[in-house]
């Protein structure tokens, strides 16, 4: 019995000896599996943290390319003709191109307060207004004139005192095209402090 006992008892441990020498060999490949594993994930680590870099650089070159889009299509001024005390204009035995010299607004410089003339930077629809301002005795009359033509014209005219008129008008522009304000021939205009006559245009919306 003492010799199939110890028989058995050595078969259990041969057993056990190798099932144990078997996990810790499945224990070896795990750690090195492990360890693989955790090497991989630093470098997947690495690699999102160099996207999310890269992403956010590309969200900024974005972000300055939309502002920088969106200065370019921010066209607009306004102005009047006198900077300082009052002033008659005309008349004139030729039609005269008036300049509008007390600019309040001018964003994107596409005005030209010392020629009067608008310049459009990109195609686009553009809305235009003149107010004009006349005082008895010689009629007013101006026009907005794109590219030498007229487009609209504002007219007052009247016995005694003053009066105020004004008209406007969208325009489809071209790259380069031009409008100014014409004063008639024989024809007077009035402002002072008060800012009567006035010349102002704005982008509506591009146009490709």
């Amino acid at each position: 019995m003492k010799k199939l006992w110890k028989f058995k008892f050595s078969s259990v441990l041969t057993e056990l000896t190798a099932t144990v020498t078997e996990q810790k060999g499945n224990i070896r490949e795990l750690t090195a599996t492990v360890t693989e594993q955790k090497g991989n994930i630093r470098e997947l680590t690495a690699i999102v943290t160099e996207q999310k870099e890269n992403i956010r650089a590309l969200e900024m070159q974005l972000r300055d390319e939309m502002k920088k889009k969106n200065e370019d299509r921010e066209i607009a001024f306004s102005a009047s003709l006198v900077e300082s005390g009052d002033e008659y204009i005309g008349p004139f035995t030729t039609h005269f191109t008036l300049t509008y010299k007390n600019v309040f607004t001018n964003i994107g410089k596409a005005y030209n307060p010392i020629t009067g003339i608008f310049t459009a930077p990109l195609k686009g629809a553009y809305m235009f207004r003149i107010s004009v301002y006349g005082v008895a005795g010689t009629p007013a009359t101006v026009s907005i004139i794109k590219n030498g033509e007229i487009v609209v014209s504002a007219y007052d005219e009247q016995p005694q005192g003053a009066l105020n008129s004004s008209n406007g008008v969208v325009l489809i522009l071209e790259v380069g095209d031009v409008v100014y304000v014409r004063l008639k021939a024989g024809r007077r205009i009035y402002d002072n402090v008060n800012n009567h006559s006035t010349f102002s245009g704005f982008l509506l919306f591009p146009l490709t």
